[in-house]
């Protein structure tokens, strides 16, 4: 394997070890804290800071890989020399990625709810736009089209927005019972899009060869499902 390839392992590789262990332990704390607040079981009073803390660290650590996917996608795609739109378009790119990463930090500092709501829709925002660039592989960007619902992309860009929604409002959840209601809404989606998202990012893996097998690879017809015909191997 070269670097290239071990650096589009870290959004898988971090997802596995980091993003779906914290999952489990804040869906876990999620079903004590209803316990509790139904006074279904005798729980202590930190399962609910605790499952409210986990979930910041839950979604905080899905917005960062993300980011970490798309900014490795769009700078490994081709050299950096031979890079689409020159240095302008990399640097513009690079300020998007700086922007949403500082949105990101700045949304888990922020008290008021205007900020709060304003620094979650530009991080979204930045995902979405870094997402959108032509070096970033999308099975569809038609809704209406059943590859639209299978892309592992657009499932990681749904599952950012629930995830940025619920530190955002993090404050109102812990008020108010109709903000625990979206909450669990949202969070129920969250969970069956983390299932989908489990099974196309290993589909996916299987469709990336190597960097050095891409010529013979990409020289192949997707639609036929049909390679050209190898070179007969000189004598020894």
């Amino acid at each position: 394997m070269q670097t290239v390839d071990w650096l589009w392992l870290l959004h898988p590789a971090l997802a596995v070890v980091l993003v779906y262990p914290l999952l489990g332990m804040v869906l876990r704390l999620a079903q004590q804290t209803r316990d509790r607040r139904l006074n279904q079981a005798k729980l202590p009073p930190t399962v609910g800071r605790d499952h409210a803390d986990l979930g910041q660290w839950l979604a905080t650590s899905v917005v960062a890989i993300v980011l970490i996917a798309l900014g490795v996608v769009i700078a490994t795609k081709h050299p950096l020399g031979a890079f689409e739109g020159g240095p302008f378009r990399l640097l513009l790119l690079l300020l998007v990625l700086a922007g949403s990463v500082g949105a990101l930090v700045a949304l888990g500092r922020v008290k008021q709810p205007l900020y709060r709501a304003t620094f979650a829709l530009l991080c979204w925002a930045g995902v979405l736009a870094l997402g959108m660039q032509p070096e970033v592989f999308r099975l569809s960007d038609n809704p209406f089209s059943l590859a639209f619902w299978q892309s592992h992309f657009w499932g990681g860009a749904g599952l950012t927005g629930l995830m940025l929604f619920s530190v955002a409002c993090r404050p109102e959840i812990h008020k108010h019972l109709r903000w625990r209601r979206w909450h669990l809404s949202a969070n129920v989606l969250a969970a069956l899009i983390f299932l989908a998202q489990g099974i196309s990012g290993p589909r996916d893996l299987l469709e990336i060869p190597l960097g050095w097998q891409k010529p013979a690879v990409y020289a192949c017809d997707f639609q036929a499902q049909r390679c050209p015909t190898p070179a007969p191997s000189a004598a020894p």
